[in-house]
Formats: C-alpha cells, structure tokens, sequence
C-alpha cells in the first residue's frame, strides 16, 4: 500500500526532504518535476530527510509535459487551495498519484483547468492564511489516503 506523491517544480527544499521521509514512511514514491529550486544535492534537503534519503524511491521528470505523458492513465487528485472539492471527497485508490504545486504559486493554471473534476483542497477555518506549509499538506492527505483505504478493506474481486 502506497501513494504516488508528485511535486512539481518544489522550491523548498526543507518541505521536498520532509516529504520525502513521508514517502519512505509511508511506503510511497516520490516524483519531482523540473525546475526544483534547489539542488538535490542541497545540505537543507538532506538535512530534513536525515539518512532515509538513498532508501527512498525518487523519480525525476525534465518537465510537467514529460511527466503527464508517462502516467497518461494514472488514477490522479490534485490538491489546491483553489480546490473545488474538500479533500475528504478522493477517491483513494493504492497506488494513485496525489499532485501538490510549488509553495509559491500552487498548481499551473491550465492544470487547474484540464482536471477541475479531480481538484481538491484542505479545508482551511481561518481567513487569515491562504494555503498550508506544503509539506503538512502533503502529510495531511497521505494519511487520510491510508486510513481510507485500510477502512475500505482489501479490493473485492
């Protein structure tokens, strides 16, 4: 049981090494889409990865373009704060890919646009922010993913 965690373009590299040690816990892949804003090599990343990182299951794309072409029939949930479905709606699927925008700027707009059916957002009770740290979102639906999919039992045949 696991989830296809995808980053594209990730600007932080403190979130992408926390992130990837949530991967690792919790039995998922992580994909980074180009351009990161750092170096995979940066200390920062390593650092919140700790050791896990050479254990973790990493897959690079040159571009979001590269990246949909190969998963062209994936089961997809992008998670925006643009959003029109609360997050409690996916349907969770093992093996799914769960897509998360830059911290910046979220999700490319035309994305937005192509999978408005599969966008769906954290809650957020306080019009004082905008959007979560990117890493505590990321945390926020691979668990609830796994509980759901646990609740559900295993797949009938």
């Amino acid at each position: 049981m696991g989830f296809n965690i995808v980053l594209v373009e990730p600007e932080i590299p403190n979130n992408t090494g926390n992130i990837g040690r949530l991967s690792l816990a919790s039995g998922s892949t992580l994909h980074l889409i180009q351009p990161l804003g750092f170096e995979i090599t940066d200390t920062r990343l390593k650092r919140a990865g700790l050791d896990y990182w050479q254990h973790l299951e990493v897959r690079m794309y040159e571009s979001l373009d590269a990246f949909m072409a190969a998963h062209q029939n994936a089961h997809f949930a992008f998670l925006s704060s643009k959003g029109t479905q609360p997050h409690y709606d996916i349907d969770y699927r093992d093996d799914m890919f769960l897509v998360f925008g830059k911290e910046s700027v979220g999700l490319p707009e035309d994305l937005l646009a192509r999978y408005r059916d599969r966008l769906y957002q954290i809650p957020i009770f306080s019009g004082h922010i905008r959007s979560l740290n990117l890493a505590n979102a990321v945390s926020i639906i691979v668990y609830d993913g796994l509980r759901s999919l646990r609740s559900a039992g295993p797949p009938s045949e």
